[in-house]
């Protein structure tokens, strides 16, 4: 059975004869490869385009090694799309292997008759630049590992059971399509050091490998919590007796964003509208290679299930911000004070908004006013929602905050981040 990846397939196709070069991003071994050589050029011959319209070069396979270089490859491709009066598709693979390839895609930008699709590895300079060095005309198309949903698709299996793989061994397709768990573990490990933090290390010349090492560990066991380099670089001063500074962890972390390995999600004070630099969360992209880093000992579903949402939401296209309401309540004294209530995303969508909170367990009243705490102080009209690790029936409360089991969301995410109600 295929694994289909029909969000990101859309996107392609919808991309296509826009006069800009098409560029899939993402982490390594997330599906980049299969969605545009398997899937994309499937697509294309079931919808009648001829076999030699289509130019595959996969630049990671030794046998292209000669097309490595830029002017072969210009060459190569070339004497493929002679004709003017017909369409041709090229479909490069790794194409941060080919030195100077900024240059050689830029050659297409004029072509009308040619759409140039393109993957690569080198996050740093595919996502951050593409807009600058493709002069305008470079278009994005970031995917991740698969969803739950498409992951559901997939396995077909009890939902509860497909909820408990999936938190545990996350959606990395290589480790989906493994059916053995000891495999799928050692799979997530030789992934996470030989693969993900090798390239880390190599690439951006890394001497000081303990270091990382550590950041990484203590970012993998903090999922969801706010934090900061300041914050720490102090953890390692008194826990550790290290003297790695703030400036230094701060671009480990930024070589890990790079990677596509963590996200950084920034705090928002909904009612001051306005952006608070710091302390800020990290969430892993792959929460299998998250649980391999830490032994699958930290295997607690509270944070995780935050991570969850928070990768589903980024996977749909919302900006997810951490969200903060400033808000007056009394202590026990009965003095007035003011104390700052978290969101835990604030979601925009287009032109759409949504309040999220994730609640793992809504034990009794008292959590659930916790949890409520803060949406019942958001009073601007958008939507407000509370996912619940329950398996409670969908409802609105009196106050207009709906209740949603985390399976329904995660099934359908975007019934409930769209406006349409």
């Amino acid at each position: 059975m295929q694994i289909k990846r029909d969000f990101y397939l859309q996107k392609l196709i919808h991309s296509c004869s826009n006069r800009m070069i098409k560029v899939v991003t993402g982490m390594r071994r997330c599906g980049k490869s299969y969605l545009l050589l398997t899937l994309f050029r499937q697509y294309l011959l079931e919808n009648g385009t001829d076999e030699d319209h289509i130019i595959i070069v996969d630049l990671e396979n030794r046998e292209n090694k000669a097309l490595r270089d830029p002017d072969a490859l210009l060459h190569y491709i070339l004497e493929r799309i002679p004709n003017k009066e017909e369409h041709y598709y090229v479909l490069l693979d790794e194409v941060q292997l080919v030195s100077e390839f900024e240059d050689v895609l830029n050659s297409f930008l004029k072509k009308d008759w040619v759409d140039v699709f393109v993957t690569g590895s080198n996050a740093k300079f595919l996502s951050k630049d593409v807009i600058t060095e493709f002069r305008g005309r470079g278009d994005e198309i970031r995917i991740h590992p698969l969803s739950f949903r498409e992951f559901a698709a997939y396995k077909q299996e009890q939902p509860e059971k497909m909820w408990m793989e999936y938190m545990l061994y996350g959606g990395l397709p290589q480790v989906v399509l493994e059916s053995d768990t000891t495999k799928k573990k050692e799979h997530l490990r030789n992934l996470f050091a030989h693969t993900y933090l090798k390239d880390i290390k190599e690439r951006n010349t890394i001497q000081n490998t303990d270091d990382l090492d550590e950041i990484v560990n203590t970012i993998a066991s903090s999922i969801g919590s706010l934090t900061n380099p300041n914050k720490i670089a102090n953890t390692f001063r008194s826990a550790k007796q290290s003297d790695i500074d703030a400036k230094t962890i701060a671009k480990y972390l930024e070589y890990m964003e790079d990677a596509f390995m963590i996200e950084r999600s920034v705090r928002y004070d909904i009612k001051g509208r306005r952006y608070i630099d710091t302390p800020y969360k990290y969430y892993f992209e792959d929460l299998g290679l998250r649980n391999a880093r830490i032994g699958f000992r930290q295997t607690e579903q509270t944070h995780m299930m935050e991570n969850m949402i928070y990768n589903e939401l980024r996977a749909i296209g919302c900006q997810v911000d951490v969200g903060q309401v400033v808000a007056e309540q009394k202590d026990e004294e009965g003095k007035r004070k003011r104390v700052n209530l978290e969101v835990d995303f604030v979601c925009n969508h287009g032109y759409n908004r949504v309040y999220v909170q994730s609640a793992y367990a809504l034990s009794d009243n008292i959590k659930r006013q916790q949890e409520l705490a803060s949406l019942n102080k958001i009073t601007d009209g958008f939507r407000r929602i509370v996912i619940a690790g329950s398996m409670q029936p969908t409802c609105m409360n009196d106050n207009g905050i709906l209740f949603v089991n985390v399976l329904d969301f995660l099934l359908n995410p975007f019934k409930y981040v769209n406006e349409e109600r």
